[in-house]
């Protein structure tokens, strides 16, 4: 066969967007950062100004334990805490329950109660620190504990700060945590928007979460276009309840995911500031602050490798440098050993100081938007834009992404993503080193953190000692206020947070809103 018929391989990034040998046209960048439509930044000094928040994604076992973790990573420089939860604690069951065996503490803290909150806490102002919170289902119950703890220490709410996700539609598409159907999910939703407008107004209300879009196999232009279509999901729900754009949409952020391909992430993060100010201002968002995309950084969890998991401190620090190249707000990358495991305390610091030499000793945040303005860098962002619009508009003709995930289209994009990523790595089209080139024979790596099941043990112990103590009768009379609301359709925050700061348990409010709405079973 001649040279003349042989086609060379198409190179491509991770989501098959076609790569050229060499860019030679420009295209024009005529805005600043800090201007619409915020390609180059929201701010415009940028890290020139202030660094990205450094968070450290943290919480196993005990609330006594994460709280030992939480003051360790302060004292390492953390600037703000993110806090993981348990499954039971996800999706509405107390420690003893049932359904909870096995799962006590394992995936994150568990927090069955304001006691358990004000110990997570102890020793930790919340008017001086933000916190993050990845929680979607029981949202509206943690913020509640959350804030009873605030009033507690004497804090001005006006000054709290800190984020909630509370993303339920990308539960319903990639994760699953989620225990009532869309609809009062969504009511739920709009009752936090409502409530922290008027209460606690620095607090952000809703983290829009590509993150677990993208680890379920979703790739990068995926991962925009179905969060932004959530997020468009969740303003065109407040508009219908009556509020205001303008308002409620400054206090939405996003939470997004970096992988290893360097170039195809910044464009992504470039895109969707660059797409979310369009899609503000068609619903009326005219404040240059309500159309600012906002967003958290994690590096990519399901990038990382059991096999040679050192090898994992590169990769966290090119999909490290790839949020703050595309202009994160915060950051936090993983543990080395998070493959295995919970991260260990060493793990940890080194994800963090890999932050810390990023902003201090790489040069990376002394200009704004550095890559901005490369032909390549420049013709990516377009391309991932337009290919994420282009799924935007499926989905607006399904009806919008609630509708889109009822019909079952987002969580099949997503499969067959993941399908065939899957067997690109099965074939070594996708090389992953460490698993399918250049292995080793390695012994099993032991240094890793383990969670005791007794850990269940003690969390039903306490809930007892809780349950013992308390005001039962009054408990009683506030979960019938939150029934009665839930079923004349009442602004629900104030009566969650009444409960809450009674030592009423997240089980039991939850089973109240269960019995009120219903479970979601996807069918």
């Amino acid at each position: 066969m001649s040279d003349e018929k042989v086609k060379k391989k198409a190179i491509a990034t991770d989501a098959g967007i076609e790569i050229e040998r060499i860019y030679t046209k420009a295209i024009p960048v005529n805005e600043d950062a800090g201007q619409f439509p915020f390609t180059r930044g929201v701010q415009q000094d940028m890290y020139r100004g202030k660094l990205w928040t450094m968070r450290q994604y943290a919480g196993f076992s005990t609330a006594e334990e994460s709280n030992e973790r939480y003051h360790f990573l302060l004292k390492q420089g953390t600037t703000g805490l993110s806090v993981a939860f348990d499954l039971p604690t996800q999706i509405g069951y107390d420690s003893d329950h049932a359904l909870a065996e096995g799962e006590v503490g394992k995936a994150g803290v568990a927090i069955d109660s304001l006691a358990d909150m004000e110990i997570l806490f102890n020793g930790i102002e919340l008017e001086k620190i933000t916190t993050s919170m990845t929680i979607n289902a029981t949202a509206a119950v943690l913020l509640s504990m959350y804030v009873a703890l605030a009033k507690r220490q004497g804090a001005n709410l006006a000054n709290v700060s800190g984020t909630i996700q509370n993303d339920i539609l990308k539960e319903y598409a990639a994760r699953g945590t989620y225990i009532y159907p869309p609809k009062p999910s969504m009511k739920i939703i709009t009752d936090i928007f409502a409530w922290c407008a008027a209460e606690l107004p620095k607090w952000n209300t809703i983290s829009v979460s590509g993150y677990h879009i993208r680890e379920a196999g979703a790739d990068a232009v995926q991962e925009l276009a179905f969060t932004l279509a959530d997020g468009k999901a969740y303003l065109e729900a407040a508009i219908s309840q009556g509020l205001d754009i303008n308002v409620f949409a400054k206090r939405i952020s996003f939470f997004f995911n970096a992988h290893n391909n360097l170039f195809e992430e910044v464009a992504k993060f470039r895109a969707a500031r660059r797409m979310w100010a369009k899609i503000t201002s068609d619903l009326g968002a005219t404040d240059p602050r309500a159309q600012m995309l906002r967003f958290h950084t994690q590096t990519g969890g399901s990038t990382l490798t059991a096999q040679q998991p050192h090898n994992n401190i590169t990769r966290v620090t090119i999909q490290a440098l790839a949020a703050v190249l595309g202009g994160t707000q915060s950051l936090h990358t993983n543990g080395f050993d998070e493959a295995l495991a919970l991260p260990t305390e060493d793990a940890a610091r080194i994800a963090l100081r890999t932050q810390q030499i990023i902003a201090h000793e790489s040069g990376a945040t002394q200009t704004v938007d550095p890559l901005g303005g490369s032909y390549y860098v420049e013709w990516l962002t377009a391309e991932v834009e337009r290919k994420a619009w282009d799924y935007i508009t499926r989905i607006d003709k399904m009806g919008g992404a609630v509708a889109a995930i009822e019909q079952g289209f987002i969580q099949k994009e997503i499969a067959d993503s993941a399908y065939k990523y899957q067997k690109d790595i099965e074939s070594t089209e996708k090389i992953i080193v460490g698993v399918n080139k250049f292995t080793l024979k390695e012994p099993p790596f032991d240094d890793i953190l383990t969670v005791n099941d007794s850990i269940r043990i003690i969390q039903t112990e306490k809930l007892a000692a809780l349950k013992s103590n308390r005001n039962a009768s009054l408990v009683q009379q506030q979960l019938q206020h939150l029934e009665s609301a839930a079923r004349d359709g009442s602004n629900l925050m104030p009566h969650i947070l009444t409960a809450v700061d009674n030592y009423t348990t997240l089980g039991e409010i939850s089973d109240v809103l269960r019995k009120v709405y219903g479970e979601y079973t996807g069918n």
